[in-house]
C-alpha cells in the first residue's frame, strides 16, 4: 500500500531547534559570557592540557551545537577557541564548527519549511519571486556577501537561503570562506585574552570596525559583487 510521509516529521528538527533557541535565550544568556570565561579559564586550560585532542573535539562539538540551535554565546565561543588553542588551530576550529552548525540548521529549515516556501514563492510570482530568482542567478556572490558583511544576523543568514532554495554546496562553501575574515579577527582577540585577564579588563570587540580591518573585508565584499555587476552591464548592453 502506498504511504504518505507525515510532513510534521520533516518539520520536527527545525521545530526542535526553534524551541531550544527560545529556551536558550532565557536560560543560557548568562552562562556564555566573558565573565563566565574569566571565572573558568584555569579549569578550561587544565582540561585542554590534560587531553588536547579530546578538548579540541569537545570544543568543536559545543560550538557546532551553539550555532545549530542558535544559542547565545557564539562570540564568546570564538574568543574561547582563540584563548584555548591560539590563532592556529583555533581559527580552523571556530570556522569549521560554525560552518557545520550553519549547515545543520540550513538542512533542518529546508527539510521542514524551506522547500515548500521556495515553491510557493515561485508559483505566486511578483516581487518575491523576482528576488528569489535574482538570488538564485547570483548565489555565489549573494551568499558570500551575506557572510562577509554580516548586516543580517548569523542565524537569519542560515535560514534565508533555505527559504529561497539555495544550493547546499554553495551555502556551505560561501559560509566557510565568508566567515574566515571575521573569524581571524575574533580568534586573534581570544588568543590575547591571557593578558586581558591579567589586567582585569574586557576585550575590545569593536576592533572589527577599525579601518585597517573593516576596509579589506568590505573590499572582499565588493569583489564578490563584481560578477553581479558584470552580468547587469551585459544585459543592459
Amino acid at each position: 500500500m502506498p504511504t504518505t510521509e507525515n510532513p510534521w516529521l520533516k518539520r520536527l528538527p527545525i521545530l526542535v531547534i526553534a524551541a531550544v533557541a527560545v529556551l536558550g535565550a532565557f536560560l543560557l544568556r548568562d552562562q556564555f559570557s566573558f565573565d563566565s570565561l574569566a571565572r573558568h579559564r584555569e579549569s578550561l586550560l587544565a582540561f585542554r592540557d590534560g587531553n588536547f585532542a579530546f578538548a579540541s573535539l569537545v570544543f568543536v562539538a559545543t560550538y557546532m551545537v551553539i550555532v545549530a540551535f542558535s544559542l547565545p554565546g557564539a562570540t564568546i565561543a570564538t574568543l574561547t577557541g582563540g584563548f584555548l588553542f591560539g590563532l592556529f588551530p583555533g581559527v580552523f576550529y571556530n570556522v569549521g564548527a560554525a560552518t557545520l552548525g550553519a549547515v545543520a540548521i540550513f538542512l533542518a529549515a529546508r527539510a521542514g519549511f524551506g522547500a515548500d516556501v521556495a515553491a510557493r514563492i515561485a508559483e505566486k510570482g511578483g516581487a518575491a519571486a523576482r528576488l528569489q530568482q535574482g538570488l538564485r542567478d547570483n548565489e555565489w556572490s549573494a551568499l558570500l556577501i551575506m557572510r562577509l558583511v554580516p548586516v543580517v544576523p548569523f542565524f537569519i543568514a542560515n535560514l534565508l537561503p533555505a527559504f529561497v532554495g539555495a544550493s547546499l554546496m554553495r551555502f556551505a562553501v560561501t559560509t566557510f570562506f565568508g566567515i574566515i575574515p571575521g573569524g581571524l579577527v575574533f580568534t586573534s582577540v581570544g588568543a590575547g585574552l591571557g593578558e586581558v585577564f591579567a589586567r582585569g579588563e574586557t576585550p575590545d570587540l569593536s576592533i572589527i570596525f577599525a579601518p585597517h580591518i573593516i576596509g579589506p573585508i568590505l573590499g572582499l565584499a565588493a569583489l564578490s559583487a563584481l560578477p553581479v555587476l558584470l552580468k547587469r552591464f551585459k544585459r543592459e548592453a
